[in-house]
């Protein structure tokens, strides 16, 4: 009984360790590849193949994960060092790379270290881009060089497997003496343009007081001119009144002239501004005026009416 016992024991236990063989085999056997993510297979010491994101079934103890690579944007910090501008200015200069595997067999085996070499090739290509420019458009053409280097950086980065995206020029720094200069350079700039703008803001106050001048005398002359208008209209008016007045009065003078009480009142009119003449050359003059025929009141009123009939006789033939 006890050996049908022992006999059974083992059995269960051999069937046991097959079973946890067969779950370490199959354990062995499945991977799963995380997302954006690349293993890199090789069999018997070489490239077998490249499994990509999801389930995928290696043979054990043949097949192995050699190398795992991520198929993310990486951004890697390059050190700063020291480059030189075309005008022999010393500069140190830093930057951000922004890498990207987009072949993992050739990141695996064609270089060893693909961020170390990435970033040598970087600061190698910063170096020979600074020193084809000046030290002003280092400054004023810091993304045209960041497209010079990047382009450089994938003609030469292609066998690796690997695209750089981007990369950026953090900073630049420049010896303490060339700062001191730039900034009594940046001083000059500053001041001159405030004068420039003050001479602007004199000339262009001058130019609206001569315009605001020039307004005020043509709208003064404009009203000078309406004024002597409306003044000589006013007095032609007064002048076509006085004639028309006049003309209307000698109107009614003449008609009343023709009947007998008009040459009666004529007479009479005639008689005291005589008489009112000879009383004014009396009082004003010292010679004594002596009266004779010719020269009385009658006499001149007789030769006046004498006119005035000649005059009605005209008028009436």
């Amino acid at each position: 009984m006890d050996n049908v016992f022992f006999e059974i024991s083992s059995f269960i236990g051999v069937w046991i360790v097959l079973a946890i063989l067969v779950v370490v085999v199959l354990r062995s056997a499945i991977t799963f590849v995380p997302q954006n993510t690349a293993y890199v297979v090789e069999r018997f010491g070489k490239y077998y193949k490249t499994m990509e994101a999801g389930l995928n079934v290696i043979v054990p103890f043949i097949d192995r994960v050699a190398y795992t690579r991520t198929l993310k944007e990486q951004a890697y910090d390059v050190p700063s060092q020291s480059a030189i501008t075309r005008d022999n200015i010393s500069l140190g200069v830093d930057g951000v790379l922004y890498i990207k595997v987009l072949d993992p067999y050739k990141a695996c085996y064609g270089v060893n270290d693909y961020v170390y070499s990435v970033t040598q090739l970087a600061q190698t290509t910063m170096r020979s881009e600074v020193g084809k420019m000046e030290l002003d458009k280092t400054f004023e053409e810091r993304e045209s060089l960041n497209i010079a280097i990047v382009s450089a950086i994938n003609e030469a980065a292609q066998p690796w497997g690997v695209q750089v995206l981007r990369y950026e020029i953090k900073d630049i720094d420049p010896p303490r003496s060339v700062l001191d200069a730039m900034e009594r350079q940046m001083k000059a700039e500053r001041e001159k343009r405030a004068v420039i703008l003050e001479s602007e803001g004199a000339r262009q106050s001058d130019i609206n007081v001569a315009e605001g001048q020039k307004q005020s005398r043509v709208l003064a002359a404009e009203a000078e001119k309406a004024e002597q208008i409306l003044n000589a209209e006013g007095e032609a008016q007064a002048i076509i009144a006085v004639a028309q007045a006049q003309a209307e009065a000698l109107e009614i003078v003449g008609t009343r002239a023709i009947t007998e009480e008009g040459q009666k009142a004529i007479q009479l009119e005639l008689a005291e501004k005589a008489i009112r003449a000879k009383q004014a050359i009396a009082k004003e003059s010292s010679v004594v005026l002596l009266p004779d025929s010719g020269t009385g009141a009658a006499n001149v009123v007789a030769e006046a009416m004498t006119i005035i009939q000649s005059l009605n006789k005209t008028k009436g033939s």
